[in-house]
């Protein structure tokens, strides 16, 4: 198989007590940059493991920037068919 293009997201994490946020960057071919940000909050009966914050924030933003994309896309969608 051959590899058309390539997409490349940034996510970066932020981490203050028991608060973890990402935030992610999506650059597309055509130009566009498609940011999102996610969290995740440790409860208080919880062990203290950074890297479980990480994927829970991770898991969100990139749900985030799922969703952005459907968005992007349905657009495109409907200025072909206008």
């Amino acid at each position: 198989m051959q590899t058309i293009v390539g997409w490349h997201i940034e996510v970066e994490f932020e981490e203050v007590d028991k608060k973890t946020r990402a935030a992610a960057l999506l650059r597309l071919p055509d130009g566009t940059e498609l940011r999102a940000h996610g969290h995740a909050t440790r409860h208080p009966s919880d062990p203290d493991q950074q890297r479980v914050g990480e994927e829970l924030a991770a898991a969100r933003v990139l749900n985030a920037l799922a969703r952005g994309l459907m968005e992007k896309a349905g657009a495109e969608l409907a200025a072909v068919k206008a």
